[in-house]
């Protein structure tokens, strides 16, 4: 089968999935036939940081337990291939073995983690579009299967913006494939049974609190505190990978690995930000962000989990990415919702009014709307 029949075969089984979640499994499942491996994991990224999000697929791996200090060694070891060097690379995808020599005992992710499980070597790949992280994907083969060729590599690169192009339509309001089971950016059933959400962008109705959730973690990444407002964002999480903690609650992979982040950026390691979006099962839209506080002498100290309803605006900034607007269109997008005119938009921005309006037919062609009204209630009614 020639490789452009093979992108046709795993495509059109992520066209009939229903969400995000079924788009990772009917894909892992085709691609498994075409590519053989033993274990993989699929997750969707913020579009915004590319920190995982939900949902998550986790295969043959057992329970998941291990995704916690799958993405510690991630954000905070020295490691070969890591995700946000992926994301940024000409090439989104490539191989353990083949990055390190045959040798991928140099990466610490396979010397603390992945040999001990068995397996001998990781093919990943960032799913993106328009600059954006809509995912990522590792697939595994274990001790005794053959490495990773340039034809996995190949294969998986070219399925990474089209792979992202399907992810990012579930976020899109009114998305054809909507229904229940809309969760984070991208939708989609959660893996262990949870449902909700109408597959829109706006807050949705639902209970939940409506004051900032906090919980603490200490230099060792253990969480320390919560609050009952954090209690209460948690429990209308969709389910997931998760961890153990010693507050009685287990912390879905997603805010673990955005804590993580925090102490990443206050190691130096990354220059990001740590940060994602996530819908609740009632529909609603919550902000997650974490900080690192200083500890004494300077040194990083405790690192603190804000749980909050997301604003309007960011609200407007995920149905916006959803649809592939650019920052200029988005802009533009929000000053209209301003009530400015077209004159006063290119004054404001120091652009021809031709101008302004060839961005607005490129917003109006993306959101599928025909007026500014439309456009206004689609992007900034939440």
């Amino acid at each position: 089968m020639t490789r452009p029949h093979r992108h046709a075969e795993i495509l059109s089984a992520a066209d009939r999935a229903a969400d995000a979640l079924d788009c990772f499994g009917r894909a892992s499942a085709r691609l498994r036939r075409l590519m053989p491996f033993d274990a993989a994991v699929w997750s969707a990224t913020d579009p915004e940081t590319g920190l995982v999000t939900a949902p998550m697929l986790v295969e043959n791996l057992g329970s998941g337990e291990g995704c916690g200090a799958y993405w510690e060694s991630e954000l905070l070891e020295e490691n070969v291939l890591p995700f946000r060097d992926l994301a940024r690379a000409t090439v989104p995808a490539a191989g353990l073995r083949a990055a390190t020599g045959g040798l991928p005992a140099r990466s610490a992710r396979f010397r603390s983690l992945l040999g001990g499980q068995g397996i001998d070597d990781e093919l990943r790949a960032v799913l993106r579009i328009g600059g954006r992280p809509w995912g990522s994907v590792s697939l595994f083969r274990m001790r005794g299967a053959p490495a990773f060729g340039q034809d996995d590599v190949a294969l998986l690169a070219e399925l990474s913006e089209p792979l992202a192009d399907r992810l990012r339509r579930f976020a899109t309001p009114h998305n054809p494939h909507g229904g229940n089971g809309q969760h984070g950016p991208h939708g989609g059933n959660d893996p262990h049974g949870g449902n909700g959400g109408d597959g829109g962008a706006d807050e949705g109705g639902g209970g939940g609190s409506s004051a900032p959730g906090l919980v603490l973690f200490d230099e060792s990444g253990d969480a320390t505190s919560i609050n009952e407002e954090a209690r209460a964002h948690l429990a209308s999480l969709p389910d997931g990978p998760s961890t153990p903690s010693p507050l009685g609650v287990r912390l879905p992979i997603w805010l673990v690995g955005t804590a993580l982040q925090a102490r990443a950026i206050a190691q130096g390691r990354d220059r990001g930000n740590a940060r994602i979006r996530l819908r609740t099962r009632d529909g609603r839209w919550l902000s997650c962000r974490a900080s690192c506080l200083s500890g004494s002498g300077g040194r990083p100290g405790p690192v603190v989990l804000v749980i909050e309803p997301a604003a309007p605006a960011d609200l407007a900034l995920i149905v916006a990415q959803s649809y592939g607007l650019t920052p200029r269109e988005f802009e533009i997008a929000r000053l209209v919702a301003q009530g400015l005119a077209t004159s006063e938009i290119a004054a404001a921005l120091f652009i021809s009014p031709h101008t302004v309006r060839g961005h607005l037919k490129a917003v109006f062609g993306k959101a599928g709307l025909s007026s500014r009204g439309e456009l206004v209630a689609r992007l900034f009614a939440g």
